[in-house]
């Protein structure tokens, strides 16, 4: 018997789910151990981020504090940079390296970067596939209804696409964090090292959520093909 949400195809799932837990530690486990560096300026990072946003003239967006750990983000609707309780005010080489990663997003915002801007417009759509894709596709999968399975799958390709989209933008807001902070002397280069394995860590997350997009799907075709047969 074939279960909705619980079958051998569960078994394409495995390695994702692996190499996620493993992404989530890296990440954590590099975070702190840069937490406990600090850089040789003696600058924070919130001071870090105010900079930076006013060298390129973006001194209208407010840096603020958001609760949390590894919370910070850049709101493009709002035009704010917020920074985590563990990176407002530390002045550690990964609060600063992640500092300037939201910076990063600010620019791409400022320069109308493509990717950027594909991101967030696709955004309230994704929302959508996201919500209904596994639903009605669960539902075709009990009842027998080939035209759901397949609607199903089609909202789970919008998953996908955000996920593909989101990879160029977060490598790109990594590679301008260290440009910037190379041009300015913020960190140095031994100390920029160290931010460059925070953000790389970072980035590990964004791949391991594509490779469980991506083996999602698989599983998804397989049951559906399961139900023709």
């Amino acid at each position: 018997m074939m279960y909705p949400y619980f079958d051998s195809t569960m078994i394409l799932l495995i390695p994702a789910l692996l190499f996620s837990m493993w992404a989530q530690y890296r990440v954590k486990s590099t975070f702190a151990r840069y937490s406990e560096v600090a850089a040789a300026s003696g600058v924070t990072a919130d001071r870090v981020g105010r900079m930076l946003l006013d060298m390129r003239g973006l001194s209208n967006i407010p840096v603020e504090r958001v609760a949390g750990q590894l919370t910070d983000h850049y709101d493009p609707r709002g035009k704010v940079l917020r920074l985590s309780d563990s990176v407002n005010g530390s002045r550690s080489i990964a609060a600063i390296g992640v500092a300037a990663h939201e910076v990063g997003h600010a620019i791409q915002d400022q320069e109308g970067y493509s990717m950027l801007r594909l991101r967030n417009s696709i955004v309230p759509a994704v929302n959508i596939c996201s919500t209904l894709s596994m639903p009605l596709f669960f539902v075709g999968l009990i009842f027998g209804h080939m035209n759901l399975l397949n609607i199903g799958v089609l909202l789970f390709c919008g998953v996908l696409v955000f996920h593909l989209v989101t990879l160029p933008v977060e490598f790109d807001a990594s590679a301008r964090a260290l440009k910037l902070l190379s041009e300015t002397h913020t960190l140095t280069q031994g100390e920029l090292s160290g931010a460059k394995s925070v953000l790389d860590a970072a980035a590990l997350t964004y791949v391991a959520a594509l490779v469980m997009t991506i083996l999602q799907l698989v599983r998804l075709l397989a049951l559906r093909n399961s139900r023709r047969s």
